[in-house]
């Protein structure tokens, strides 16, 4: 029999929560740990539209990227987005697990499968983990080459097609040459130091602050913006099928109603 913790005990592994960053809230954060799983639900984000999707259908467990709660909760009740989504969730009895940070950095994590979507070679961690997992291929962000070098605006279509978007924003003149490349997905402003400091021609994050590409266009680092639900949210349909492979008695599935809150008009 599968339960709660059988499948936490798993993505536990899959993305040590030792890699996690000291801020951060991961790990099984809603539920009872016995209770038997048959149905599992991955999501970006627990919103109003995801968690009445689990419930409807039946979800055992949500396993979502951004926590909930992230924050201490000081008072549980229906006066706020949160309280009344856990509220919802805990009633139907559905356990939410949050790997966040932790699967960011993990060797088969987001930033890994981001910077091997973009076809770059010689994939290294900008932070590498100093966990003592003995797992040279964890820490955060990565870094690489390109096996033939693409100019900016030609990079920036490699990325639109990988994460199936029509649109991003760039930094930096779109025809210039670009060899070395750095990824850091969702919001990542502070990497843009570690990957000048490894000598990235470019750094594809997912949003960050206005001063931020001020800061790369002066140090002349191009600077690829696909916006926080792209830059993630493929990783959690990557890891709907890890779950179902490792677990085939599993039903699994990506949340189908979530969706990317800012729109192109």
């Amino acid at each position: 029999m599968l339960t709660v913790d059988t499948i936490a005990a798993f993505l536990k592994d899959f993305a040590p929560i030792v890699l996690a960053e000291d801020w951060d809230n991961v790990g099984l954060l809603v539920g009872d740990p016995s209770r038997k799983v048959g149905r599992v639900m991955t999501c970006l984000t627990v919103t109003p539209a995801s968690a009445a999707e689990a419930i409807r259908d039946k979800a055992d467990l949500i396993v979502t990227h951004h926590p909930m709660p992230f924050q201490p909760v000081r008072r549980l009740t229906t006066a706020t987005t949160t309280g009344r989504m856990l509220l919802d969730l805990i009633a139907a009895r559905i356990a939410v697990y949050s790997p966040h940070t932790a699967f960011d950095s993990a060797a088969g994590g987001i930033n890994q499968r981001l910077a091997a979507g973009l076809q770059l070679r010689g994939i290294w961690p900008l932070r590498p983990s100093d966990s003592g997992l003995g797992d040279a291929g964890s820490g955060s962000g990565r870094w690489g080459w390109l096996q033939e070098p693409l100019t900016l605006g030609q990079l920036a279509d490699r990325v639109k097609q990988f994460l199936s978007i029509d649109h991003l924003q760039i930094v930096g003149d779109p025809d210039r040459a670009i060899r070395t490349v750095a990824v850091a997905c969702g919001a990542a402003d502070d990497f843009l130091e570690a990957a000048r400091d490894e000598g990235c021609d470019c750094i594809l994050i997912g949003e960050t602050r206005f001063h931020t590409c001020l800061e790369a266009e002066a140090a002349g680092i191009g600077l690829l913006l696909p916006g926080h639900f792209a830059s993630e949210r493929f990783a959690v349909e990557c890891l709907a099928d890890v779950l179902a492979e490792r677990f085939p008695q599993l039903e699994v599935w990506p949340a189908r109603h979530e969706h990317d809150p800012l729109r192109w008009v």
